[in-house]
């Protein structure tokens, strides 16, 4: 495993021996890298404030997305928002390589894996990973600052363009920023296709191939993402919370709450008291 970090604070016995980059700041990353890790390997991040970003160029690993195991094979990558529990791992027997980057976002500012943005989905890891090796080639010799900031332009750009991919179907995300500002409504699939313009079928194909998930699921994580909002910006009741965005049983609120975001509401960090 090769990695560079931002700064030198993360004494984390893996990072100790990364260099250095203070220009990897700028785009809010905190460390990237590239890796192969055979079986068994996992991690579990339940407090992480900032998106992470996996491409995987080799082997199959698993992501956890919205409280399920979805697979990420060669082709793919995926990204990971922050406030919810992360978790990844090699399929059994197999190994994983996979290059990385990984954020840390502010609270007020907009993660790069917002509401838009894929889950799991296509992409070409190859160029991120040369871009890292790249980076870190350069941080471990000269580190000239030219190259530096031209390895870290390109890292960044390559993350960005999954994250906001060009061409995506302007009518989904008419629709979504639409069904975001009032998800207390009971919507149904069958009622954002026609509010999109599309039929059913195709507006389950568009959602799997642009975003990683289903239009339930999309939906749920619209939900879920404004619950988490209003518990860390209000002291609201959690059945208050629960009608804000839809739900009118809060036992099937909370439930659901945990599964997606690894916390039940109560639970969650960072909550108003």
């Amino acid at each position: 495993m090769i990695c560079v970090r931002a700064d030198a604070l993360d004494a984390r016995p893996w990072l100790i021996a990364a260099p250095v980059c203070p220009a990897l700041a700028r785009v809010r990353a905190r460390h990237l890298g590239v890796a192969r890790m055979p079986a068994p390997f996992e991690i579990v991040r339940a407090r992480l404030g900032g998106s992470y970003f996996l491409a995987c160029f080799g082997g199959e690993g698993r992501v956890l997305v919205d409280g399920g195991w979805v697979p990420c094979r060669r082709g793919q990558a995926a990204l990971l928002p922050p406030g919810t529990l992360q978790a990844f791992h090699t399929t059994k027997g197999g190994c994983w390589e996979f290059c990385w980057v990984r954020y840390q976002e502010s609270p007020g500012q907009k993660p790069l894996a917002a509401a838009h943005a894929p889950v799991v989905a296509a992409f070409d890891a190859e160029p991120l990973r040369l871009a890292v090796l790249g980076l870190h080639h350069e941080c471990s010799t000269a580190a000239v600052p030219a190259a530096v900031d031209g390895w870290v332009g390109l890292i960044q750009h390559y993350v960005e363009r999954f994250a906001r991919p060009i061409g995506i179907d302007d009518r989904l995300w008419r629709l979504w920023e639409h069904v975001a500002a009032d998800l207390a409504r009971p919507w149904t699939v069958s009622q954002m296709a026609v509010e999109a313009h599309l039929s059913e079928k195709q507006f389950q194909r568009l959602c799997r191939r642009e975003l990683g998930r289903n239009p339930r699921r999309q939906l749920i994580w619209l939900r879920m993402r404004l619950a988490a909002e209003l518990l860390i910006s209000s002291a609201a009741k959690i059945e208050t919370v629960a009608a804000r965005v839809g739900y009118k049983n809060p036992f099937v609120f909370s439930t659901t709450f945990k599964r997606v975001m690894g916390w039940s509401p109560s639970e969650y960090p960072g909550r108003a008291s």
